[in-house]
């Protein structure tokens, strides 16, 4: 008789076996097609409807909310779908600036509520906006944000693309270590999350995107003995995606990483930079609940 194993680990960020079933030609199908709809309309411009808030205000929401994420060990994916639900609330419900991290802040607690097995509650998130922010609009705001996104908020991430790319590219044969290029990839697309330019593609282009950077900075080329075309010409037949839309969205995030490298050095003359920002320099927020992590009040300081 077949027994049904029941076991729980204590350890925290549990996650699931890798599922063969799940890595099918079918799920990805469904993945790109479904993706359709969690894509921000055209024209992807805040300004088209925002008249208070601008993309440099939601990047500095989107870095607290990234160091929030970072310092409660929430799922990677947490973090790419609480920024799918602001920009989606961005583009359709006008706001004033003084809003926007109290939006933030529940985009934050939805999307651990889907993604999370304890979601991140309600008192260490006001706790972390300096108590700018109650209870009660919270979940006031929870219901607005929901009802303006008519409830569907299973979006897709580029998160959702990453096994069935790096099991179809066989990246272990090559000697190459699959959490590493993980890590890497994993970062890039939270940086990319930062930014309002990158809301325009769709999830499978970034995770094709992010693969290929990371894949190019671990050495792909001389181990596979191929060049950067052919990697993009295998993204290109495993997703259906256009080779030039890959391209493309490639060549913003190594703009990204070189304008982050640049600022890194303008800011700290005395430590040595490469000249190229890799995943492996993102430096994540401390860990210790008792340090305080930067909240965007400095919204409020530089734009008041």
């Amino acid at each position: 008789m077949n027994l049904l194993l029941c076991y729980e680990p204590t350890t925290e960020n549990v996650r699931a076996i890798k599922d063969p079933a799940l890595l099918k030609p079918r799920v990805l199908l469904n993945l790109l097609k479904a993706e359709d709809r969690y894509v921000l309309p055209y024209p992807h411009n805040i300004s088209s409807v925002q008249t208070d808030v601008t993309p440099a205000m939601r990047k500095i929401v989107a870095e607290w909310m990234m160091e929030v994420c970072e310092e409660q060990r929430c799922q990677d994916e947490v973090f790419s779908l609480a920024m799918n639900y602001m920009d989606r609330f961005l583009m359709c419900c006008a706001i004033k600036k003084t809003q926007l991290q109290l939006l933030g802040t529940v985009c934050m607690l939805i999307a651990s509520k889907l993604r999370e097995t304890r979601p991140l509650a309600a008192d260490v998130l006001v706790y972390y906006t300096d108590n700018s922010i109650s209870k009660n609009q919270l979940a006031s705001w929870e219901i607005l944000v929901l009802s303006k996104l008519k409830w569907d908020v299973a979006a897709i991430t580029p998160h959702d693309f990453l096994e069935h790319l790096l099991d179809r590219l066989s990246i272990q044969t090559l000697g190459i270590d699959e959490n590493m290029v993980l890590s890497h990839v994993k970062t890039l697309i939270a940086l990319c999350a930062r930014e309002f330019q990158f809301s325009r593609y769709h999830p499978s282009i970034l995770a094709c995107s992010s693969i290929a950077s990371a894949l190019l900075g671990l050495g792909w080329l001389a181990k596979s003995k191929c060049t950067s075309d052919d990697l993009l010409q295998q993204l290109t037949d495993i997703t259906k995606i256009e080779r030039d839309y890959i391209l493309e969205c490639l060549r913003q995030i190594e703009l990204m990483l070189k304008e982050s490298a640049g600022s890194v050095e303008s800011t700290d003359s005395q430590t040595e930079e490469s000249s190229s920002l890799r995943p492996d320099e993102f430096t994540p927020p401390p860990k210790n609940p008792e340090i305080e992590v930067l909240t965007p009040t400095d919204v409020h300081d530089v734009y008041f």
